[in-house]
């Protein structure tokens, strides 16, 4: 267990299991989320493409988090970058629920139900996943069109214990066409750490990502040259940390232990100072 020992300019969160789980924020949430906002960026990351960042940030606002849509990044904020770059004009099926296929439509795509019209399946967390999704994915496929996922999560934390994720579908519609997705946009990937240090304004070394998830959280810190810090109010436990090859930085039970002990918050808008052996 190792908390950080200073402040940075920057702060990327992770949401479920991280901030809150269900509609509840986790302990010390609240009040270290307060105090950061007072002097360092803060954005929050999600790989949940069930609902936009506008509902996201009603969400934190309602459980006492004031937050602006902008402040929120999702992966569906990492697919259209993808889209855009990859497959501008592209025919899309979608797995995926009515907000993403809102997304999608408002942004100029246009989506379609006849596999032989298919250009790329974008396959996301989808609660009405069913055996015609799957057969027209299959279709689509093996009749040349691409795989784009949103995300790598194989299950979505809840408070009565989880439910399966984009990986899920993703795995079905791999496993019968022998094809594979040509990208996953949502975290880890570099489209997700781009976004966020774009929106945050920050440099990555002076960045912070907080998450509770080593194979998606960590590891995009790692990789984009953020530092990391998990969390363990969510998906991982400690033992897991320990030994894997996606190690944090610093390790926290929650983000009640997010601020260094030295950190002295200032209320008159100036930048925090952290105390020094002369001012004990």
């Amino acid at each position: 267990m190792r908390a950080p020992d200073r402040l940075l300019e920057g702060y990327v969160f992770d949401l479920d299991g991280t901030v809150y789980l269900g509609e509840a924020l986790l302990p010390g949430a609240g009040e270290a989320l307060a105090a950061l906002k007072q002097y360092a960026g803060v954005v929050y990351l999600t790989n949940k493409p069930l609902q936009m960042p506008a509902d996201y940030a009603a969400k934190l606002t309602r459980l006492g988090v004031e937050t602006r849509p902008e402040e929120v990044v999702s992966s569906t904020d990492a697919l259209l970058l993808y889209l855009k770059r990859h497959a501008p004009d592209a025919r899309l099926f979608v797995v995926g629920e009515p907000p993403l296929l809102g997304l999608l439509d408002r942004a100029g795509y246009e989506t379609v139900q006849e596999a032989d019209r298919v250009d790329v399946v974008v396959v996301s967390f989808d609660r009405t996943f069913d055996y015609r999704k799957l057969k027209v994915a299959f279709d689509a496929v093996r009749g040349g069109a691409r795989i784009v996922a949103t995300n790598p999560d194989a299950y979505c934390p809840t408070p009565d214990g989880g439910l399966p994720d984009c990986a899920a579908m993703l795995a079905a519609i791999e496993a019968s066409t022998g094809a594979r997705a040509e990208a996953i946009v949502g975290k880890p990937s570099q489209h997700m750490a781009v976004t966020l240090l774009d929106r945050l304004g920050v440099s990555a070394g002076d960045t912070l990502l907080v998450g509770d998830r080593l194979a998606t959280d960590i590891r995009l810190a790692n990789e984009a040259g953020m530092l990391s810090a998990l969390v363990l109010t969510g998906a991982t436990g400690l033992e897991e940390a320990l030994t894997s090859s996606d190690r944090p930085d610093y390790v926290i039970g929650g983000l009640g232990e997010l601020l260094p002990s030295n950190a002295v918050l200032r209320t008159d808008g100036q930048q925090p100072t952290e105390r020094t052996s002369r001012d004990a």
